[in-house]
């Protein structure tokens, strides 16, 4: 095709604009700074691996989540316990720079530790297992530390307490801290009703807690995180958080540990591997068809990657915290529920197979982790 002088022009000058309005459009796109990382609180009554350590391990060592601060809660564990697990394993991580605050002691129910046994013969149990309410309380988590692992921490936790760590943090990065209460929910109970303006302030809420349409594992009606501290819970799933996703018994029993995955995390010579096979080593060379659930690790994997979701409802959700038969019972309501109640999310089923290869690929991380015996 041949153009006169006039079409050549009028040719270069829509070829010009067509560079102007392409430049335009992608340039932003180029330049533009990779996405910020995830910021994240875990509160946790921790425990060494499964599930609350493997959930930190993930978390800590996923690219795109900044893991600014551990809480420690009772529940699994007393706080001093807890503090010192989490020291242990971060240890192991080399992640010296991920501060642990100890938090509240005990549950908002005022010396419920010390009338347990009374509780369970009223309501009834599901299980024995009252979680650190069946042991005496440790002095120190130095004491823990020493006694456990035959040594003195590397690392110490921070002189702040967990709830105003909580506060100041969420305070510090408003609208991009997501809660992983994967513990009972003492220490955002007491957050919240100290400093109610980090409410809102919070992006989301994802708590292991709860049982909606299945029983519960520490009663007939309750699951363990939200019994150990019914009123707690209640403050929180009614505080009006902008996003909460609810990670309970409905989904945490459908998926469980099994040697395969076992036999993939220790097939790699790292501190991490050497922990599983100290603490699942024997079991599976006695019992190959052993399996366990993993509860707070899938609150770790949907947290990290929101489309592991594959099933998920949406309720207004209470807990009930009358002293009873049903003290800790969770409630859902299909549509508007009692006055107060707030919309939840609760996540229902996960894509199996992608949550397994996450869990095994950030536990198989090369790293310089600490060499410790």
């Amino acid at each position: 095709m041949r153009y006169g002088t006039k079409g050549k022009d009028e040719f270069m000058h829509a070829v010009k604009r067509f560079v102007i309005v392409l430049s335009t459009l992608l340039f932003p796109a180029l330049n533009c700074p990779a996405a910020a990382a995830e910021k994240v609180i875990i509160d946790s009554d921790m425990v060494m691996l499964f599930d609350d350590g493997v959930a930190m391990m993930m978390l800590a060592n996923h690219p795109d989540i900044d893991l600014l601060g551990v809480t420690i809660v009772p529940g699994n564990t007393w706080v001093s316990e807890g503090t010192a697990y989490a020291l242990r394993q971060l240890e192991i991580l080399n992640r010296p720079d991920i501060p642990v605050a100890a938090g509240t002691r005990h549950p908002l129910r005022a010396a419920r530790h010390e009338t347990i046994a009374a509780e369970q013969n009223m309501f009834g149990q599901s299980s024995m297992y009252t979680g650190c309410f069946r042991r005496p309380e440790p002095a120190s988590y130095l004491r823990v530390y020493e006694e456990k692992f035959s040594a003195s921490p590397k690392i110490k936790p921070v002189d702040t307490h967990a709830v105003n760590f909580l506060i100041e943090t969420i305070k510090a990065n408003p609208g991009e801290v997501t809660v992983m209460a994967v513990g009972p929910c003492t220490n955002l109970a007491i957050a919240i009703r100290m400093a109610p303006e980090i409410i809102p302030l919070i992006k989301r809420v994802a708590y292991m807690g709860g049982a909606f349409d299945v029983p519960g594992n520490t009663t007939p009606a309750a699951e363990f995180n939200w019994w150990f501290d019914p009123e707690a819970a209640k403050m929180c799933v009614r505080a009006g958080f902008a996003d909460q996703l609810i990670v309970g018994l409905d989904v945490c029993e459908k998926y469980r540990f099994k040697k395969e995955f076992f036999d993939r995390i220790t097939a790699v010579d790292t501190p991490i591997a050497a922990m599983f096979r100290r603490a699942y080593g024997a079991r599976f060379e006695t019992d190959p068809a052993y399996s366990r659930l993993v509860w707070d690790t899938i609150v770790a994997a949907v947290v990290i990657d929101p489309t592991l979701i594959v099933e998920e409802e949406t309720r207004w959700v209470d807990v009930d915290s009358d002293y009873g038969l049903d003290y800790g019972r969770s409630l859902g309501y299909a549509s508007r529920g009692p006055a107060g109640t707030q919309r939840a999310r609760i996540l229902m089923a996960i894509d199996e197979e992608r949550f397994w290869n996450l869990m095994v690929s950030l536990l198989t991380r090369q790293s310089d982790a600490l060499q410790v015996k």
